[in-house]
């Protein structure tokens, strides 16, 4: 007899709402970072390439715990790994903020842990409790986790300045992972997961993070190994190096504008434009997804503004805010794009899954190269020129990489 799958109705609707609250603490201890990381680097003597080092090493952490996610779910339950994401999301935060400059390190190793987690699961719960309306559901968590990262880069300067530094500012986001662990234990004490646990072993290999077994499942209409297949390739490094401007500019940001002679409040607010315009451009760029029956349109209208962003912050910084305009439509698009180029490049649903963890985890590593070779650059130029050079030229190669990644070859086999 088939066992009977778990629908949303089994979950009271506050309870389930909950996971919205999950995915906006799915960014704020990484956004927080980037308008307070002169003020890390001058209190700790650190040089820019050091401070690149810590900007990539969340993304490195998301690449390495995102496939080992499946493993611990399928002894705790999705309910209860998500428990324990959000604790230890928490203690890294505070060790981060309190643990000396070992604990920077740790701390952050904890904190992009915990979001790689919630990276993997919050879109599984989302999918088992919104059964129903899936796409309303995604529509909704992926706005709270860039409510949540705009939010952290707005007041981050703001909350230094007033609690007197950047560890009491980055240890203040802490708090909000254990309210919501403190909501979420509910979950799980009030039984809403089905008492065979067993079954989130079932749900968790379709999650779009999962990459165990990638590069070994093969496409039932295609006996060619889906690593060999040249599309993949392209899809991947869409979806890193549309990652790699995000997280770049996220942490650097803010630095460049005070560079050109803004306070950091002020930069705080060319951060918090340019993360929070994604929501917007999100929503628009579906319009685009099926332009001439491919995603050629769609993937270069939304690689082109970062383009275009980086040459005006190298060329004519005091425009700062218009740029941060431009490229925040920009990549709130191209993530999208990435995304909808792995479920429509994938023609089996196990192919889907193999493309999507190793778009996501080779893609998380290769935008790693992003925030570090820019702050590396940095120290070695003594200025921002070269860096955002550089940022420029990988803006560039995404262009490239979206009129490759956009065409639907699947059509022509």
């Amino acid at each position: 007899m088939k066992r009977k799958t778990r629908s949303a109705a089994a979950t009271p609707a506050l309870l389930a709402a909950l996971i919205f609250l999950v995915a906006l603490n799915l960014r704020p201890a990484i956004a927080a970072v980037g308008p307070v990381l002169t003020r890390i680097g001058e209190d700790l003597g650190w040089g820019e390439s050091v401070l690149g080092v810590l900007g990539a090493m969340p993304l490195w952490a998301f690449a390495a715990v995102s496939p080992l996610v499946r493993f611990v779910t399928a002894r705790l339950g999705a309910d209860r790994t998500i428990l324990a994401a959000l604790l230890v999301l928490a203690a890294g935060d505070a060790v981060r903020s309190f643990g000396g400059p070992a604990g920077v390190w740790l701390g952050t190793v904890a904190v992009g842990a915990g979001i790689a987690a919630g990276n993997v699961l919050v879109p599984v719960i989302a999918k088992r409790d919104y059964a129903g309306h899936v796409s309303m559901a995604t529509g909704v968590y992926s706005a709270c986790i860039t409510t949540g990262s705009a939010i952290a880069g707005l007041t981050a300067a703001p909350l230094a300045d007033m609690l007197g530094g950047w560890r009491p500012a980055l240890a203040l986001w802490a708090v909000p992972p254990l309210v919501v662990a403190a909501l979420w234990s509910i979950r799980v004490m009030r039984g809403t997961m089905s008492s065979d646990d067993a079954q989130e072993s079932d749900d968790i290999p379709v999650s779009i993070d999962s990459s165990a077994g990638a590069a070994a499942v093969e496409a039932a209409v295609d006996s060619t190994p889906l690593w060999r297949r040249s599309m993949t390739w392209w899809v991947t490094l869409f979806m890193g190096l549309q990652s790699a401007a995000f997280y770049t500019m996220s942490n650097w940001l803010p630095s460049v504008v005070t560079a050109a002679g803004f306070s950091d409040a002020t930069a705080g607010v060319h951060l918090f434009v340019f993360q929070s315009l994604g929501i917007l451009s999100g929503l628009m760029i579906p319009a685009l997804m099926q332009v001439r029956g491919n995603q050629v349109c769609a993937a270069m209208v939304s690689s082109l503004p970062m383009v275009v962003a980086g040459l005006g912050w190298m060329l004519a910084p005091g425009l700062s805010l218009l740029w941060s305009v431009i490229g925040g439509m920009g990549q709130g698009a191209a993530l999208v794009v990435a995304l909808t180029l792995i479920s429509l490049r994938g023609r089996t649903s196990a192919e889907t899954v193999a493309l999507s963890g190793m778009a996501q985890s080779i893609g998380y590593l290769l935008a790693s190269v992003g925030p570090l070779a820019f702050g590396t650059m940095a120290e070695l130029s003594g200025g921002w020129t070269m860096p955002l050079v550089l940022f420029t030229a990988f803006a560039a190669a995404q262009c490239v990489v979206a009129m490759l990644a956009g065409r639907d070859t699947a059509r022509r086999r």
